[in-house]
């Protein structure tokens, strides 16, 4: 029978999916992780804001500000603390702020004493905010009153138009998900091939290759197509967990879905090439942790992975931007929650074209094959 290199690539891919779907640290960086996060944050809710208020002792619980307050889900009303635990704790930030409201009595000025600390003074900020909008909402209905008791008419001091525009929601399911998809691939991409070209390399493995008629590009493509395969899959399943158990939103269902594994792939592609990279750096398999975390954690942080880049200084906000995870999220989110096809992420596509070549580049000087 006439040798097919064809053959020999999709035999080693073969064998290497097998050993990738072996492999413990393979499970659990490319589905138990992203899993776990997904799990996390998907229950702490879109707002992931709280603020931890202690409520004194003979505090009037029945009073309507207070009720306010109970009934804000941003709101954590502390009430099982002693009043010296409850001082202590507002120093140094563990509770962001004391209430003691006094019972109200008719014809008087309503008795409210807050404790800040500058500590905590963002959560502060956000208590004030949500007193001050009940303190509007209660003399707006007692200005009402006023006119229906007394029949005049008393000029309007704010003129407020509230309107509520219809869209669709977004949760936080449809943020944190698209970041934990590229935790995925970058961590596969990464650590996956570094570790597998460098271990091929020093086991001698690719030598005894050499003394077969397969050629240098059948093993290369055969450990890309099995980690290409695996990563796929491991995808999908992430999308259909996030989709199916905690509403992650698809705007164009299945398409939307086509358009997200295509942009998987063009990531873990480019990802593998910091792999070849590092696999060509590294001198023994200790070293590759190391350097691969120099590529992998910056991304991880900055990347819009858990948080949204916006939430960091300016300066920041650059090194980011220039990242190629950054952008394989962002077109993932826009793919996801916008229905943008592929052709309205172009921007980002170019981005991670640049990398590509950047990354490929220096992995061809890089590289070594024994």
């Amino acid at each position: 029978m006439k040798y097919s290199n064809t053959r020999a690539t999709l035999a080693i891919a073969k064998a290497s999916f097998r050993s990738i779907i072996r492999s413990p640290s393979a499970v659990v960086f490319s589905l138990a992780f992203p899993l776990i996060f997904i799990l996390v944050f998907a229950n702490i809710g879109g707002s992931g804001v709280s603020v931890d208020v202690g409520v004194a002792k003979g505090c009037d619980t029945l009073n309507p500000v207070y009720q306010a307050l109970k009934s804000n889900p941003v709101m954590h009303l502390i009430r099982d603390q002693a009043p010296d635990e409850m001082a202590k704790n507002l120093a140094k930030g563990s509770i962001d702020a004391i209430i003691d409201i006094k019972a109200y009595t008719p014809g008087k000025a309503l008795g409210m004493d807050v404790k800040y600390s500058k500590a905590s003074e963002g959560k502060g900020g956000i208590l004030k905010s949500v007193l001050n909008n009940v303190f509007y909402r209660m003399q707006s209905e007692l200005l009402k009153r006023i006119q229906s008791y007394s029949g005049i008419e008393l000029p309007k001091v704010v003129d407020l138009q509230e309107t509520i525009i219809s869209g669709r929601e977004y949760k936080y399911i449809d943020f944190i998900l698209p970041g934990q998809l590229g935790f995925s691939l970058l961590s596969s991409g990464v650590f996956g091939t570094a570790f597998v070209f460098i271990s091929l390399r020093l086991t001698l493995v690719i030598k005894r290759f050499f003394a077969t008629p397969v050629k240098k590009y059948s093993i290369v493509l055969g450990e890309a197509l099995a980690r290409l395969v695996f990563s796929l899959i491991g995808a999908l399943f992430i999308i259909c967990v996030g989709h199916f158990m905690f509403g992650f939103t698809l705007i164009h269902g299945v398409v939307t879905v086509l358009n997200m594994l295509v942009l998987s792939a063009i990531g873990l592609i480019i990802f593998m090439g910091f792999g070849f990279t590092i696999s060509g750096i590294a001198k023994n398999e200790s070293s590759v942790p190391p350097i691969s975390n120099i590529i992998t954690l910056p991304q991880f942080l900055l990347s819009g992975t858990f948080f949204s880049v916006t939430a960091f200084p300016k300066w920041l906000q650059y090194l980011s931007n220039a990242l190629p995870l950054t952008h394989l999220n962002n077109a993932m989110r826009k793919v996801a929650f916008e229905g943008a096809g592929l052709a309205d992420v172009s921007h980002q596509l170019l981005i991670l074209l640049i990398w590509g070549i950047v990354v490929y580049a220096v992995a061809v000087k890089t590289f070594k094959w024994e």
